[in-house]
């Protein structure tokens, strides 16, 4: 990948954080107790249907991993001006509706246009944008161009730059973490407090919505920086970085 300066300032960078609906297994409907359980045999073949335990253990675990089964508690948005100044936003909160809706009227106002517009993330195809499109339509928010991508082939969703697939130049057997490619290529990582396995611990048990938005604005830097480093261009420095 090469993109120009003129390319880069139409991408709108971001990365999403999520969390189970419930802190607890106990606490969500009957009805979806049994449809974690399903869920969770699934996961793991060793489970038995009646290891309550291990099917309560599991939802703690991974439950904030499936849209079916989680909320959107932050969505980080990043883009680069002409000034070559990063600027980022976030949207976050308890309530998921009113942080979807927020993010539907910026890619409705600012990226309405499939053709001279992008989106860029790291895994963004196969988890955040389906993710976010998802919670969208179970809130009732319509999706706006750029998430009008259901039953589309991948060409004709060439918009979407994944910075995992860009890394795999082909190779499709597993999948690399962004801070696995920062460190191989030597892009500064600030991954310096928590990680994606910590995020519900941090939601549910610290009450710490905060250091959650720190953590996503961080990836959405190390994606900009990794996209520049593909494109042979300089990396932002702090200094050029601004927090809306």
């Amino acid at each position: 990948m090469n993109l120009n300066l003129q390319t880069i300032t139409r991408i709108l960078f971001l990365d999403i954080e999520t969390v189970s609906e419930k802190a607890e297994f106990s606490q969500i409907s009957e009805t979806f107790q049994k449809l974690w359980a399903k869920k969770a045999i699934s996961i793991q073949k060793s489970l038995e249907i009646s290891n309550k335990e291990g099917i309560a253990a599991l939802y703690k675990e991974k439950a904030g991993i499936f849209a079916e089964f989680s909320k959107i508690i932050c969505i980080s948005v990043g883009y680069l001006n002409s000034e070559s100044k990063l600027r980022i936003k976030s949207f976050s909160g308890h309530d998921e509706k009113a942080i979807l809706t927020s993010f539907s009227k910026l890619l409705e106002e600012h990226y309405p246009d499939p053709n001279n517009c992008f989106l860029c993330g790291h895994n963004v195809r196969e988890f955040d944008i389906p993710f976010i499109c998802r919670r969208m339509v179970k809130h009732q928010i319509s999706l706006p161009p750029l998430l009008s991508i259901s039953g589309k082939k991948p060409w004709q969703t060439e918009f979407i730059i994944d910075t995992m697939e860009l890394w795999r130049f082909g190779d499709i057997k597993n999948y690399t973490s962004l801070e696995l490619i920062a460190t191989t290529l030597d892009i500064p990582t600030p991954k310096d407090d928590i990680d994606g396995s910590q995020v519900g611990r941090v939601y549910w048990e610290d009450r710490d919505l905060n250091r959650i938005v720190l953590y996503c604005q961080k990836d959405v830097v190390t994606v900009v920086r990794l996209v520049q480093h593909l494109s042979l261009m300089d990396w932002i420095a702090d200094d050029q970085i601004e927090f809306a």
